[in-house]
């Protein structure tokens, strides 16, 4: 055994159920990112596991590995819930969000916005409310200072894109659909087709593109047909795996939301859901997953593992 997988195997407790382990190469490492999904963060309240010592808890264990990540990445749901609550409420999710953050974070940070990090948008019968200060992503945006609400970046080697999944949808009982707007979908083709041909692409999305774990989010088998809600996974995934053929660098997509784990791999990109660093909402462990992160390494070859790493609250 390498001696890097040696310490991280001693210092990482395995899941119950952990998903299959990514094949090994021995391609050289180009940069470890930590991937915390689904944070869920909140004032402490009865009922619940410490949400804030909870959220301070992984963000220290994910720094305290022996080979450091050089990225973390927080893939949305950061806060509690948004969409339903007043603003005042949600605000002061996002204080403990910053105070926890100022407090344990030491490495470089990327977000991406998931929809309970959304304000407002499941309020109903309020005239008006469209137009009031931070509605909708705005005050996500603003409290996490992201410029936009999809982006890219270059790092060692490889190209990330971060996708806004989340497109309003009034209609449906979650306020949203998961899919991306047209500008966004010309934006990613226009940036995916930037990309120099030997770069490997890594997607990052708050609600997954294609998923297996999704079909045991809920008791999907009482429909009898297994009807996945537009809510839950990428409506738009056939539109986005066509693109992604154009673009045979596209190597993997990383999401969370489901607070579930799986890794699919459909026609060469692998789609990996990283569960919920809240478990159960801050209640224990959701199904067979308790409250984890994801410890992603990306080689130079373009292949990824990933490992699903619980940590210990306080």
């Amino acid at each position: 055994m390498l001696r890097r997988n040696f310490l991280l195997a001693s210092a990482l407790t395995p899941l119950a159920a952990p998903a299959a382990p990514a094949p090994r190469t021995t391609a050289r490492r180009s940069l470890r990112l930590a991937h915390l999904t689904d944070t869920h963060v909140m004032p402490v309240r009865e009922g619940f596991q410490d949400p804030p010592g909870g959220l301070a808890a992984a963000i220290r264990a994910a720094q305290a590995l022996p080979e450091r990540p050089d990225l973390m990445f927080f893939g949305g749901d950061l806060i509690m819930d948004g969409l339903k609550l007043e603003r005042d409420e949600t605000v002061a999710q996002w204080e403990v969000w910053d105070r926890v953050l100022r407090a344990e974070l030491k490495l470089p940070a990327r977000f991406a916005l998931g929809n309970h990090d959304i304000w407002g948008w499941g309020i109903r019968g309020r005239p008006g409310i469209e137009r009031e200060k931070g509605y909708g992503k705005a005050l996500a945006l603003e409290r996490l200072a992201l410029p936009d609400r999809y982006y890219s970046f270059d790092l060692n080697g490889w190209h990330f894109v971060v996708l806004d999944s989340m497109q309003p949808d009034f209609a449906n009982k979650h306020s949203y659909t998961a899919s991306l707007d047209e500008a966004q979908f010309a934006w990613l083709a226009r940036d995916l087709a930037a990309v120099p041909a030997a770069t490997p692409v890594c997607i990052l999305s708050h609600i997954p593109i294609l998923s297996a774990c999704v079909f045991f989010d809920n008791d999907l088998e009482s429909t009898g047909s297994w009807v996945v809600p537009g809510a839950w996974t990428h409506i738009d995934a056939r539109r986005l795996k066509d693109l992604f053929r154009k673009h045979s660098n596209v190597k993997v997509c990383l999401s969370g939301h489901v607070h579930l784990a799986d890794d699919v791999t459909y026609l060469g990109v692998r789609y990996l859901c990283n569960g919920a660093v809240s478990g159960g909402w801050w209640k224990g462990d959701y199904q067979e997953f308790p409250p984890a992160y994801a410890i992603v390494d990306f080689h130079e070859d373009g292949t990824v593992e990933r490992q699903l790493v619980p940590y210990r609250q306080r």
